[in-house]
C-alpha cells in the first residue's frame, strides 16, 4: 500500500519507539510508511549523548534527504558538526557517519527509491 492520505498531523501524537537495529539513546516515530516499496517519512532523535559508533559507517539502498530541525550532531568520520537547519541528500551507497550527539538533536528524514528504468 502507498503511504497513506494524511492532513496536517501534530507530529506529537505520533510517539517514538526504537530504531532497528537498536542504538542506545537513538529512536523514530514514523510519519508514514510505504510497505510495498519502503519509503519512509520519520522523525529521528537522538537523546543526549547518543553515539552510534558500533554500528559504524553506514551505506543504504535508498535515497535519504534530512533536515535538522534542532540540536546537533557531530560525525565522527568526517570530524563535523552540523546543526539545526543543515541538510543532506544522500543517494544509495554513500557512506555517512557514526555520529554522536552531545545534546541531543531531531531530524526530519525521508527515504524512497528511485526507479531506474
Amino acid at each position: 500500500m502507498a503511504k497513506p492520505e494524511i492532513e496536517f498531523t501534530a507530529t506529537s501524537s505520533v510517539e517514538f519507539s526504537p530504531c532497528i537495529p537498536p542504538v542506545d539513546g537513538l529512536s523514530e516515530a514514523i510519519l508514514a510508511r510505504d510497505d510495498e516499496n519502503g519509503a519512509v517519512t520519520r522523525i529521528l532523535k537522538f537523546a543526549p549523548g547518543t553515539d552510534t559508533s558500533p554500528a559504524g559507517v553506514l551505506t543504504h539502498d535508498f535515497w535519504e534527504e534530512i533536515f535538522i530541525i534542532e540540536g546537533s550532531v557531530t560525525d565522527q568520520r568526517l570530524n563535523r558538526t552540523f546543526s539545526a537547519g543543515d541538510w543532506a541528500v544522500r543517494p544509495p551507497g554513500m557512506e555517512h557517519g557514526p555520529w554522536v550527539s552531545e545534546h541531543g538533536a531531531k531530524m526530519f528524514e525521508v527515504r524512497y527509491f528511485q526507479n531506474r528504468e
